[in-house]
């Protein structure tokens, strides 16, 4: 334990409180009481370890700050001792030195120091170093004083004297937070930069914000609720969730629910006994209870029957698993055991549950058609996916990721041209990323050379330039710039006459072979010599 100075004539303190307060705690009493304590093993750092990374991160700095030398130096070798490295200062000035020549993540501050109070560094360090955590010792503790440190930025606080104990526990929470601060740092850094797994790709304001809840709670077990409109991605960020999460290695299973019969959803996820159901001849571990770590995750779960909302329900409350044709009034888990032995009436809940909706279910709880108290049980943390509207500025990106997969596929290197780029940054894509990608893949693949062109996408972004180009220039209070900028388009077309353009260049870059010109174009032999009948060309074409 540790104290502060003591005086000779001083009350000794309480007995029955069990904190022996020694005049003066000399250094071999520090050192033989930080030996107490489990070390290490040699080159090991406790709490200092990626959770998905070989590489662990560097030691984790502890500066301690006290005028009390002994109190100061046992602190030290204590935080050496759970393998951090140490500093100490026996000032504000020196400490504020310190700060500044080092980076230091965790502090033991002491709020009485000559050359001022410790509460006027701990404001300095709240907004000079946000990412320290800082930890109050004092001891002329009141309650005003542990609000106001706490309200200043404090991450814990002890009283002295304080025990072995105390001081090893607080440094391990404050290591744990920490640790944890950098680790979501990493992953929100890998997520942004795409290294992450589940090829989540842009920097804009809403995907940052999507990055800091992911990196938060790929790291915990509880459910997640994940919305947004259709083709937003709510599959690939519960992928990145498991993925950056503990049990990265264990399965992923996405089950389906607005396509599955209902049926078979239900011995999907809580499996079944044998006879239970038509054709069983062998009992079934559902996927809640099959493998432990494991994730499964409900893509539209509001498209689920009131009676299998009840069933997940219960599974959620009561962390078991009741398969089909079990004893109603069987209870408590007894394991979930392979297929076709003798399994168990009821199984423990072995999986994590992720859901997703692009369904208004806040309404559907309200109109009865989604139960209030499932809603509550999966919506323990809610991740919205923006829209793609929402953020244009990755659009560029989200293409040039597309063009690279286009590349290894076709093996061409695909660039887009500047009408074309422009036209993908102003489309609104009701269909958000997936209709993106479909529209690249559809360009790639009808394109007459490496160079992707306004014609080459789908004729409802065609239609979108056109009448876009039109409102510029028919637009009264058209600004000059505006105008300016339309005036650099192509010259406006109508889509007639994009098509036929379209068929004959195709044709004559082929050298006349209209069945490929066909094929690439994705028409009929039949289709293709009606419409060169139509623009007046016969068989050849102008």
């Amino acid at each position: 334990m540790f104290s502060p100075r003591h005086h000779p004539g001083d009350p000794s303190p309480n007995q029955t409180t069990g904190r022996l307060q020694p005049i003066v705690p000399p250094l071999p009493y520090a050192t033989a009481q930080a030996a107490t304590l489990s070390a290490p093993p040699p080159g090991s750092q406790p709490f200092l370890a990626r959770p998905n990374d070989t590489v662990p991160l560097p030691p984790l700095r502890v500066l301690v700050v006290d005028d009390d030398q002994p109190v100061r130096n046992a602190c030290a070798e204590i935080a050496t001792g759970l393998g951090f490295t140490t500093q100490t200062a026996d000032s504000v000035s020196t400490a504020r030195l310190a700060l500044a020549h080092s980076s230091i993540d965790i502090l033991l501050l002491d709020l009485k120091l000559p050359g001022g109070g410790g509460l006027a560094l701990l404001e300095d360090i709240r907004v000079e170093h946000p990412q320290t955590i800082v930890v109050i010792m004092t001891a002329f503790a009141t309650v005003n004083s542990a609000v106001e440190s706490l309200r200043s930025g404090a991450g814990d606080y002890l009283t002295k004297p304080f025990t072995l104990e105390e001081l090893s526990g607080t440094l391990q929470r404050a290591a744990q937070r920490r640790t944890f601060d950098v680790e979501s740092r990493l992953l929100r850094d890998r997520l942004r930069s795409g290294a992450a797994m589940g090829n989540l790709v842009g920097n804009s304001p809403p995907m940052e914000k999507l990055y800091r809840i992911l990196s938060k709670v790929a790291g915990t077990t509880h459910p997640v609720l994940i919305v947004g409109e259709p083709g937003t991605g709510k599959e690939l960020v519960a992928r990145s969730i498991h993925s950056n999460g503990p049990n990265a290695e264990q399965p992923f299973v996405p089950v389906d629910c607005g396509s599955l019969v209902p049926s078979m959803i239900e011995g999907e996820l809580f499996g079944y006994l044998k006879g239970a159901v038509p054709g069983a001849t062998r009992s079934k571990v559902g996927l809640l209870a099959a493998i432990d770590g494991s994730t499964v995750f409900l893509d539209e779960v509001g498209d689920l029957p009131l009676d299998l909302q009840g069933r997940l329900l219960r599974a959620l409350q009561e962390k078991e698993v009741r398969p089909i044709g079990a004893d109603p009034s069987a209870t408590g888990a007894t394991g979930a055991a392979g297929p076709g032995s003798g399994m168990g009436a009821v199984a423990p809940l072995a999986a994590r549950i992720l859901a997703s909706s692009s369904r208004d279910l806040p309404h559907m709880v309200e109109t009865g058609r989604f139960r209030k108290d499932l809603y509550f049980r999966l919506n323990v943390v809610n991740m919205r996916v923006p829209a793609l509207r929402e953020r244009r500025g990755d659009i560029p990106l989200l293409a040039a990721h597309i063009l690279e997969r286009m590349k290894a596929e076709h093996n061409t290197r695909y660039l887009f041209a500047d009408d074309a780029l422009r036209l993908l940054t102003e489309y609104d894509w009701p269909g958000n990323v997936r209709e993106l990608e479909q529209a690249i893949e559809r360009s790639c693949s009808l394109s007459s050379g490496p160079v992707l062109h306004i014609a080459d996408f789908p004729t409802q972004i065609g239609d979108f330039h056109f009448h876009a180009r039109q409102q510029v220039k028919e637009s009264p209070g058209a600004s000059p710039a505006g105008i300016n900028a339309a005036a650099d388009l192509p010259a406006v077309q109508p889509i007639a006459e994009l098509e036929k353009q379209a068929i004959i260049n195709t044709i004559n870059q082929l050298n006349g072979d209209k069945l490929m010109a066909a094929r690439l174009l994705g028409i009929g032999k039949t289709t293709l010599y009606r419409k060169l009948k139509e623009y007046g060309l016969g068989e050849e074409p102008a």
